[in-house]
């Protein structure tokens, strides 16, 4: 039988583990924190001293966003790697949530300066002239993953002896935005007549006229806004796009006027080229 003389009512419980009473009549409910004594007459919960410890323990996990049912997982491989492993994984979680909240926030301050944004973003059509570039192409987990491409391409560079030129940027080879398995290019500008073998690739690219939109800020929130810019101004221009799945020199393409690190993040400049043509609704 036991011994119910030390236990403590779920209110004296609740206010030393500081966890409410409706949480711990929910962790009983779940078999997470189980009472030491349920009277069988009135269901009052009592609780030993020695389950403070307990209690501190589940509070943790749950301060650390473990949900009830993992916090039960998660007490029970407690002091195994098990335990340590579960402890990383959530905190990789949290620190994902954390950079996906702080690019929201990004974006909330964005909208509300617009007006300032307006001010430094530029559309224009305009010709593009013909160059050659080196790239590197691959598939990518994500946009933001580009920069794996980059410190390949470098790399590649120095050992084929090819000497970029001032001019740095990706080509995005989909037809579609893609939340994964992003095809990609990064390239750099060198002079007419370079050569270069696996992983690198030649492009030469004939004049053609695009719509071009210079942005400001993090890349992940002026690229966006730099196609809405373009967008609109395809639409109010009567303008078509000129892309050919097979042919790269048409597809839209970024270049990168400051390297990251030098400057802030809200300085970076990015300008934004779709290639266009004439449409059969343009002005005449």
């Amino acid at each position: 039988m036991t011994d119910t003389s030390n236990l403590m009512s779920i209110g004296r419980f609740s206010s030393l583990s500081r966890i409410s009473v409706r949480m711990l009549r929910h962790y009983d409910t779940h078999g997470v924190l189980v009472p030491a004594d349920v009277d069988a007459a009135t269901g009052y919960r009592r609780y030993a001293a020695a389950q403070l410890a307990d209690a501190a323990a589940i509070r943790r996990l749950r301060d650390v966003g473990f949900g009830v049912s993992a916090i039960g997982a998660v007490l029970a491989v407690h002091g195994t790697p098990a335990y340590d492993a579960a402890l990383r994984a959530q905190r990789a979680e949290l620190a994902t949530a954390a950079d996906e909240a702080l690019g929201r926030l990004r974006l909330l301050d964005h909208l509300l300066s617009e007006k300032e944004s307006v001010m430094t973003d530029i559309v224009t059509e305009e010709t593009v002239p013909a160059r050659t570039v080196v790239h590197l192409r691959d598939t990518i987990p994500e946009y933001a993953a580009e920069g794996r491409l980059w410190e390949r391409l470098f790399p590649a560079l120095q050992e084929q002896g090819i000497v970029p030129g001032g001019m740095g940027g990706t080509i995005e080879h989909d037809d579609e935005f893609r939340e994964s398995d992003v095809d990609e290019s990064v390239f750099v500008e060198v002079p007419d007549g370079t050569s270069a073998r696996d992983p690198l690739g030649v492009l030469r690219t004939d004049a053609r006229r695009a719509v071009v939109a210079t942005v400001v800020g993090p890349y992940a929130e002026a690229i966006p806004r730099a196609h809405e810019l373009i967008g609109a101004y395809i639409v109010e221009h009567g303008l078509a796009l000129t892309r050919t799945p097979d042919d790269p020199s048409t597809h839209h393409f970024n270049v990168y006027l400051d390297e990251p690190g030098t400057v802030p993040d809200e300085r970076l400049r990015t300008k934004v080229y779709v290639p266009v043509e004439p449409g059969p609704s343009a002005p005449a």
